[in-house]
């Protein structure tokens, strides 16, 4: 019996002595990685993401046989316009808050997204067409040097970023309608951003710099929030969510076609552009509403619908319409003067004649007289016959 408590009591100790090393072991592991985290934390500026993070905003393509309907379109945002100012405000870092060219110019120098050559209508997202980043920036003016140590390549001071000459954005959209769902999707496949700057010949010249792709884009657009006008200044909303909601106001400059044309070269005419991209814009949002039969609801909505643009079409055409005169003008002859009046007069007097009616006159009774003659008549025929 001694033996047994002896044994288990050595037992005991042995245990509780690993368990101790154990925790001193692993404590010290924690402290060296938390050291190194926060080395790294401390090389590395603005907002992280992770590759989970990374994954949760990653969309897939969707497959051919679950699409109808696809069609590439091109717009162009104007930061002039107040729906696009939350993309271009603040032009200085203000309390960590950036305009998105800041974003986009400092991820792709940092080399935290990759970026591609702008092909004018032939986007191809692949290794080939990545850009060279100091060849980018020296091609475009932008003065950089080279960072020291692991976190940058290269530097760009505040001042030297062009965020005032960024006046417009160039974005590729996809409008698909997925047979699963049976509903149309629209999402902002990659952003260009464009230069504004005087041309060799005088005038403003657009220079678009590089294609980013979305969706590598959006967990950093998703740290970053804006309030999208002056009554309200609580910033609700964030950049992925201002792309995602489609809050920007952009006109179509191109789709894709075969023979790679943009809407100014096919439709020259002011006129006919605008009427060509307002018939494109209506025949994409109403895409969906085409393909099915209305629900009873609907169908009475559109009926009493139509039921009150007949009465009112029916009661403007009963209205009397308001009449109009026109009065002859004077001129300087006399005589056109004299003939103008003269008509008038021949007018008036014409219609009074056509209007005055002949008195009736009334005839005295004539029976007596036609009576007596009769009675001559008779007499006189019968002396005859005697």
């Amino acid at each position: 019996m001694k033996t047994y408590r002896n044994i288990l009591a050595i037992v005991t100790l042995a245990l509780c002595s690993a368990a101790v090393t154990a925790q001193v072991e692993t404590g010290g592991v924690v402290r060296k990685r938390a050291e190194k985290e926060q080395q790294k934390a401390g090389e590395q500026t603005g907002p992280q993401v992770t590759e989970r993070m990374a994954g949760f905003f990653e969309t897939k393509e969707p497959h051919d046989a679950d699409l109808a309907y696809m069609r590439q379109i091109y717009r162009q945002l104007d930061l002039t316009k107040d729906a696009n100012t939350p993309l271009y405000f603040p032009e200085d870092v203000i309390d960590g808050q950036e305009n998105l060219f800041r974003i986009i110019l400092g991820l792709v120098v940092d080399e935290k997204i990759p970026a591609y050559e702008y092909l004018d209508g032939r986007e191809v997202f692949t290794d080939q067409y990545r850009i060279n980043v100091p060849e980018m920036l020296d091609r475009f003016g932008i003065y950089y040097t080279q960072g020291e140590g692991k976190g940058k390549k290269y530097v760009i001071e505040e001042a030297d970023v062009p965020t005032g000459q960024v006046l417009n954005y160039y974005i590729l959209e996809k409008w698909e309608f997925d047979r699963r769902s049976n509903r149309m999707k629209t999402r902002v496949e990659a952003i260009c951003p464009v230069l504004n700057r005087s041309g060799d010949f005088g005038g403003e010249a657009r220079y678009p710099m590089f294609w980013v792709r979305f969706d590598v884009l959006r967990p950093y657009l998703a740290q970053q929030y804006i309030f999208l006008n002056d009554d309200n200044n609580l910033p609700q909303y964030s950049l992925d969510d201002y792309f995602n909601l489609a809050m920007y106001d952009g006109e179509i400059y191109k789709t894709r076609n075969l023979r790679n044309l943009s809407m100014n070269q096919m439709y020259p005419d002011p006129d006919d552009l605008k009427r060509a991209q307002d018939s494109i814009d209506t025949r994409l949002r109403e895409f969906g509403k085409d393909l099915w039969v209305p629900t009873r609801e609907e169908y009475l909505a559109q009926r009493e619908k139509a039921e009150e643009l007949a009465a009112a079409a029916a009661a403007a055409a009963d209205s009397i319409p308001e009449r109009t005169v026109v009065e002859a003008a004077a001129t300087d002859d006399d005589s056109s003067g004299k003939s103008v009046r003269g008509r008038r007069t021949k007018a008036s007097s014409t219609k009074a004649k056509k209007n005055t009616k002949k008195p009736k006159v009334k005839s005295a009774p004539s029976g007596s007289s036609n009576n007596s003659a009769n009675a001559a008549a008779e007499k006189s025929v019968r002396r005859r016959r005697k």
